[in-house]
């Protein structure tokens, strides 16, 4: 069954190392805290991990002093801040797109649309040399957007529209917890924790002959995550290590 929630992912991920026909000697917080570990890099480094949003935030009067904008803690990434305050190319009744669109494009069906392309990419070109794209810094630790720019023409209420990269959430997004990756990758830290806990008990004779080696699963795990990083972090690492 493929999980579709934590729980299932959880209880999937014991199955895979033996539960419950072995005793998993691993907290169940230990669990939670493994599965967010696998999460964490899953964020950082999966081609599913985020996804391009547009984020639409209205300016309040603390941003104006303030300089920066705080976003939510899922916003990983930013790349871009649309041009905010008055442009050449913003939609108003005396910008100069509106004045083309009047003036030389009243009948598209014999006008040809070259001139108005062309003027438009020559604007667009005045614009980066002469304003150039909007400058932030943005550090995801503490969500923290800086805007340089000047605050005065963005007044409250007014929308900033951000191009970024947010986290995909499994509490939104159930089939996360049916990622192959994700799956083998989670097993082997909760296998890797379980070893580290029984890393004491190492050569300890049991009944009918065995010896129990808790170093040996904690290598084994350990060499499985580490392949298991390589093909999110590689390019040239064969994918059927992961999807045999």
């Amino acid at each position: 069954m493929i999980p579709a929630s934590r729980e299932d992912f959880k209880q999937y991920c014991l199955r895979r190392i033996g539960a419950p026909v072995n005793q998993i000697n691993v907290d169940d917080d230990q669990v939670e805290d493994r599965i967010d570990d696998a999460l964490q890099f899953y964020w950082d480094y999966h081609y599913d991990g985020v996804e391009k949003q547009y984020y639409k935030y209205a300016v309040q009067q603390a941003d104006q002093s303030n300089g920066y904008i705080t976003l939510p803690a899922n916003i990983i990434g930013v790349n871009y801040v649309f041009p905010v305050g008055d442009s050449l190319s913003t939609n108003n009744l005396f910008n100069i797109r509106y004045q083309i669109a009047l003036n030389d494009l009243y009948d598209l069906t014999a006008t040809s649309m070259v001139p108005y392309y062309m003027a438009m990419q020559h604007i667009q070109l005045l614009e980066q040399l002469l304003v150039g794209d909007v400058p932030i810094r943005f550090n995801r630790r503490t969500s923290t957007l800086y805007i340089d720019i000047d605050w005065s023409i963005v007044g409250p209420g007014q929308y900033l529209v951000i191009e970024c990269y947010m986290i995909a959430d499994p509490t939104v997004n159930t089939s996360i917890w049916g990622d192959r990756w994700l799956q083998k990758y989670a097993t082997q830290m909760i296998k890797q924790q379980w070893g580290e806990n029984l890393s004491k008990f190492s050569n300890i004779p049991l009944p009918g002959g065995a010896v129990f080696n808790g170093d040996k699963i904690y290598n084994d795990a350990t060499n499985e995550i580490i392949k298991l990083e390589e093909v999110m972090t590689r390019t040239n690492v064969p994918q059927s290590i992961w999807t045999g």
